[in-house]
């Protein structure tokens, strides 16, 4: 069973915009097994613009689904997110069906009577690789790396963590960081 929490940032979600997310978002329950319980964060967000931002995260013990949306009709916006999450679980299970055909045995995920798409093989296959020695900094001075090469993400080590971390560009032009668990 999909569990949905819906949050609302600057909108008051009301019974109907709730009703209308459960129902929408209850329709992709038929991807996931009944042992694998998720739960889908809604957080629909609107601005002065008078537009709006419908995101949708639903973290799966091999996969986290994640789409986003901004639209000015918040109805049509929760619609094209849920479209985007059914793009990209069928997307998965091709790849994983392909990957068990290669290896000879059928790997057990929580997504469930997804058929394979015939997906373009040149978008997966890796082109280019690079090896790189981690130097430690603080993240401050990889963002600084960053911007100096023109990337949108550099992985570095954490000086205060020896851990690997990785800082990147968001969309809204600020930064984020993502740390590695030890």
């Amino acid at each position: 069973m999909l569990t949905i929490n819906v949050r609302g940032e600057n909108i008051e979600v009301t019974s109907s915009i709730r009703e209308y997310v459960e129902k929408r978002i209850s329709k992709m329950e038929k991807y996931f097994s009944d042992e694998s319980n998720p739960i889908a964060h809604v957080n629909l967000k609107t601005y002065p613009s008078k537009g709006t931002k419908v995101e949708v995260t639903i973290p799966l013990p091999y996969i986290t689904l994640r789409a986003e949306e901004v639209n000015d009709d918040l109805y049509a916006g929760i619609d094209l997110v849920v479209d985007k999450l059914e793009r990209q679980i069928k997307k998965f299970k091709t790849r994983v069906n392909r990957k068990s055909r290669e290896k000879g045995s059928l790997k057990d995920i929580p997504l469930d009577d997804i058929t394979p798409e015939d997906t373009d093989e040149d978008k997966t296959n890796i082109v280019r690789t690079k090896r790189l020695s981690l130097k430690p900094m603080d993240s401050e001075e990889a963002v600084l790396q960053m911007e100096m090469l023109g990337h949108e993400f550099f992985i570095f080590e954490d000086s205060e963590t020896n851990g690997a971390s990785i800082v990147y560009k968001r969309n809204d032009g600020r930064y984020g960081l993502i740390e590695t668990n030890e």
